[in-house]
């Protein structure tokens, strides 16, 4: 009995208008949405390769002796494009372009959104914005009238006469309405992926693939997780027109009020300083211990020749190594000081910003479609996942320039000597480690549970409310 139902339900929605523009949607978006952005990605891969074939075209040598401004880029660490970011672009073009390490700290390049601020403004369209705002509003739309509609006709009355049991009624709603839904929605993804590989999409790596197939679970546990709220809606209310008006309601909080309010908010209950402004503050530390330094080496010279009013050359170029031997030891204390003072505000820095994302994210999961681009964006390795890898890569690659160069720097000497024994040659930058796919489920373990929740807490509230209901 329940195939009949799903099979009577499949040729209710294959005859209906929004089948048709469910089927336009698919084959149009999906595939030309994915081609666009893979050959937007092939040509920052392209722009990336020359900028660091450039950058790293010659080997870096510095001497510790050279007087080197702290605010000098020493090298650069690119953010390297990643071919998932197809699907879902994400902080892709967000994120630096590059880290810089200079004396005072990181600093961050413009990011990719800058050369391309007008094609911003209207938004970026991709795999995840389809799925997330196009096809949930699509599935609000396929089942706000499933119960309604019956009711409001007057066929549900006489169909449950015939002792049919409710729960096979609402059961052949959802799979017969989520079936048909699905099926033009998989086909447009494997035409878009066929063009994607026909193009040069690495789809057959080991990494590439099993994450294109967690992300289509995910689409689908998205896409289920509406169509329950659309029949939720439709459980509760007589008319359709009523069910529709609710059902878009419902989809404009869900999907584009909810997931901004919550960072709108972390920003009032956990307010943070900005990048540039930490970078400032160390600056301005920097530059309080150097003139403390300074007054300091001033001190020790005219203590040193308070008793040698007319020194000869030979004695002038012996006091400036024993003024630098007296000096050392205050070096190494005022550059300490300026290191744990550095350490300091980072640690308040990142602390403030912890604090204020975890708010944010706590608030806007509140709507599954938060939940839905946390965790793509962690799939395709361009959201948060990704930010904190290349943040950390950055942190490493500046500390050890630090240990093997920054911390040799002197800036008080007042006769420089280029001695070949001073020269440093730079490690190169490293890579940016990406975790696997069992790391990146572990890290959006939240975001797939909140997504089941969702999907089977509200079938479960939609079951019960049809049993209690009068018909």
């Amino acid at each position: 009995m329940l195939m009949t139902l799903i099979q009577k339900e499949m040729m209710h929605h294959l005859l209906s208008i929004r089948f048709i523009v469910l089927l336009l949607m698919c084959l149009l978006l999906i595939p030309l949405t994915l081609t666009i952005n893979y050959r937007s990605y092939r040509q920052n891969l392209i722009d990336y390769q020359e900028t660091v074939k450039l950058d790293n075209s010659e080997e870096i040598t510095v001497n510790t002796n050279m007087e080197l401004k702290p605010e000098l880029e020493f090298s650069k660490l690119y953010l390297k494009p990643t071919p998932l970011g197809v699907f879902a672009n994400g902080l892709g073009d967000a994120l630096p372009s590059y880290l810089g390490m200079t004396r005072n700290g990181i600093t961050q390049g413009p990011p990719a959104l800058v050369s391309t601020s007008l094609f911003y403004l209207l938004g970026h369209l991709d795999f995840l914005f389809l799925v997330g705002t196009v096809f949930s509003l699509l599935a609000l739309l396929f089942t706000f009238d499933a119960v309604a509609g019956e009711r409001e006709a007057g066929t549900l009355r006489i169909t449950l006469a015939n002792a049919l049991p409710r729960d096979l009624f609402l059961w052949s709603k959802l799979i017969g309405g989520y079936i048909v839904f699905i099926v033009p929605f998989l086909v447009s993804f494997l035409f878009g992926l066929l063009l994607l590989v026909s193009q040069g999409f690495p789809l057959g790596e080991s990494d590439i693939f099993p994450r294109v197939l967690s992300l289509i679970l995910v689409s689908m546990i998205y896409i289920a997780a509406f169509f329950v709220i659309g029949t939720v809606i439709s459980t509760y209310l007589d008319n359709s027109k009523t069910a529709l008006i609710i059902a878009f309601t419902v989809w404009v909080f869900a999907v584009l009020i909810t997931p901004r309010v919550g960072f709108i908010t972390a920003k009032f209950i956990a307010p943070t300083q900005t990048s540039q402004s930490v970078y400032l503050e160390k600056t301005a530390v920097r530059e309080n211990f150097n003139d403390e330094v300074r007054e300091k080496r001033g001190e020790i010279q005219t203590e040193y020749w308070k008793d040698r009013p007319s020194p000869s050359i030979q004695e002038q170029v012996n006091a400036s190594s024993e003024i630098d031997k007296q000096l050392a030891p205050v070096e190494a204390e005022y550059r300490q000081k300026y290191n744990d003072s550095a350490t300091a505000i980072d640690r308040r820095y990142n602390r403030e910003q912890a604090r204020q994302e975890s708010v944010a994210e706590t608030f806007s999961r509140i709507s599954p479609t938060s939940s839905l681009i946390y965790l793509t964006t962690n799939l395709t390795r361009t959201g948060k996942a990704k930010r904190t890898n290349y943040f950390e890569a950055g942190e490493r690659y500046f500390a050890s320039l630090h240990a093997e160069l920054f911390s040799k720097i002197r800036d008080y000497i007042p006769v420089r000597i280029m001695n070949p024994k001073d020269n440093i040659q730079l490690t190169p930058p490293p890579a940016v480690e990406s975790p696997t796919l069992a790391e990146t489920f572990r890290q959006s373990l939240v975001d797939v549970l909140l997504l089941c929740f969702f999907a089977v807490a509200l079938t479960t509230v939609a079951f019960l409310k049809f049993f209690r209901s009068d018909i």
